[in-house]
């Protein structure tokens, strides 16, 4: 039975926050609405699944919860006197602001409780001081707010329903319903119902051509201080938190890191998760890495049959047809149904290639460093519905939280001062840490090059579904769904568009929303 919130007393006395799903409907809909929204988002947190109506207020919240931070409490919304809140995320920063906004008007022990002080503080900027990813919905009497983290690693949409708003986590939510306007609230924005949409955070443009008087030395040890830092932020949990690790150098980095921690912290070894095709890259990486690092490894081999019946599953979470984005979905989900075996959180190496200049197309503005970081931060801006959204949704189809600590604030931050040139730089071809003349994240590696085996700092990158063998097993799949010797890549996007239709009233918005791999958008070198 859905509840009605009233009164001064909070809900959720909790002292932590959950990854979740939300959905927040704004002077429409009643609870039955809202119920049904909710049910097609159970996956994002099938731990607790909430829906209630704010007394005196024209709204309703719905919230299915993954319990990560105080998993015996903690439920949403959580309201007081006339608001109410739904939050999908964590504030790593809520003891500090918790300190400074007055620890005697908090009701809860609760991350997301900062959200609704810093609201009523009356500051025009308080939700700048917030340090996380997350993405909320904020309701009062006579006015509903909805923000997202700095990049969108949290998603959140809006859509017009009759003469109000209905506001959801994914897009699934909305399908089948007379909406309008579906959009997704953009990353580092903040939107009010009585004051519109506004952005709270810019993107701090990258540096190109480093000063003839840099220390580089000084700038690799502050790069890795600043990611030890990030590690240990967003290792807080009151769970146990693994890694990924494809054996490359982002998740391994990330892995080695987050081992020396727990070792520090007189934990066990990380949990470490690994997939592909038998004898894969990929594989083979991530047994040596784990071997290296001491972690706890595990595996999961798969096929391309495993690849053929898991598609229209991903392909429907993944709310994308997009070939390349399907592509690297497929390793990802087997991943994360790897990792819920064990553990409800991962730490991922999303965001390294974007800051660093980490993919091969950017091997053509080696000579134009300008370009280059002006390219750098048009990628991170596009993040939100291309890589973080194959994340966020593959990840939570699996009720598992991803963690990107390479996309912590204080993290882009320094990388973005970074000069491009050190981040894709030009090799001496008979030096080690070169892979032929042009070597992509060149600081980052420098950085780290003591974590783990030389060669695998200085390899040359592999695309995930490269080095996993998801392409062979795709390729293998798409035969037998099409009965075709070959399958070339315009029948490939046929083929999940497909797959995307069968499972959609209006597979059409979902397409219409859904970001693509290449961009028209790119800086040209």
């Amino acid at each position: 039975m859905p509840r009605t919130l009233a009164g001064p007393v909070f809900d959720g006395a909790g002292k932590g926050n959950a990854m979740c799903g939300f959905v927040g409907l704004w002077k429409v809909g009643n609870a039955d609405l809202a119920e049904r929204m909710i049910q097609r988002m159970t996956h994002r947190g099938p731990d607790d699944v909430n829906v209630v109506a704010l007394d005196g207020a024209p709204v309703v919240m719905a919230h299915s919860r993954l319990s990560i931070i105080g998993p015996e409490d903690g439920a949403q919304p959580i309201h007081g006197a006339g608001d109410a809140l739904i939050v999908n995320g964590e504030i790593y920063n809520h003891e500090d602001l918790r300190a400074i906004l007055d620890p005697a008007r908090f009701a809860t022990a609760s991350d997301s409780e900062t959200i609704l002080h810093l609201q009523r503080s009356g500051d025009a900027r308080w939700i700048a001081k917030l340090d996380g990813m997350f993405a909320f919905v904020l309701a009062t009497e006579d006015r509903i707010l909805a923000a997202r983290d700095p990049l969108g690693i949290k998603p959140l949409y809006v859509a017009r329903l009759e003469e109000g708003l209905a506001f959801a986590s994914e897009l699934k939510a909305f399908d089948g319903l007379e909406v309008r306007d579906v959009r997704a609230i953009p990353p580092g924005s903040l939107m009010d119902s009585r004051d519109g949409l506004r952005t709270w955070y810019r993107l701090p443009h990258g540096a190109a051509d480093a000063e003839a008087d840099l220390d580089v030395g000084a700038t690799a040890r502050e790069l890795r201080y600043v990611l030890e830092a990030a590690v240990a932020k967003w290792m807080v949990a009151d769970v146990e938190v693994g890694s990924f690790l494809s054996g490359g150098l982002d998740s391994s980095i990330m892995a080695a890191l987050a081992q020396r921690l727990r070792r520090e912290r007189g934990l066990g070894p990380l949990k470490t998760f690994s997939v592909g095709l038998e004898g894969s890259a990929d594989l083979r990486a991530a047994r040596a890495v784990a071997a290296h690092i001491g972690s706890d490894h595990r595996e999961h081999v798969f096929t391309a049959e495993d690849v053929r019946e898991a598609l229209p599953h991903v392909i429907y979470h993944l709310e994308s047809a997009d070939v390349d984005l399907v592509r690297s979905a497929v390793p990802t989900w087997f991943a994360a149904r790897l990792a819920r075996e064990s553990v409800k959180v991962v730490l991922t190496g999303e965001g390294a290639d974007e800051l660093f200049a980490g993919y091969a197309y950017h091997h053509a503005y080696v000579d134009d460093a300008r370009a280059l970081a002006d390219e750098l931060t048009r990628g991170l801006g596009a993040m939100h519905n291309i890589n973080l959204q194959r994340v966020d949704r593959v990840t939570m189809a699996e009720s598992l939280e991803a963690r990107t600590p390479f996309l912590d604030r204080d993290l882009i931050d320094f990388a973005q001062s970074i000069p491009a040139s050190l981040k894709l730089r030009r090799t001496d071809p008979d030096a080690r840490e070169s892979t032929g003349t042009t070597t992509e994240k060149w600081i980052l590696r420098k950085a780290t090059e003591d974590l783990l085996p030389a060669d695998l700092v200085w390899r040359k990158k592999a695309q995930f579904d490269e080095g996993s063998g998801t392409l062979d097993a795709l390729r293998g799949a798409l035969r037998d769904l099409t009965g075709r010797a070959e399958v070339d890549r315009e029948v490939e996007a046929e083929v999940y568009a497909a797959m995307l239709r069968e499972r959609y009233v209006d597979p059409a918005r979902i397409v219409a929303a859904a970001g693509t791999w290449d961009s028209d958008a790119r800086v040209a070198p």
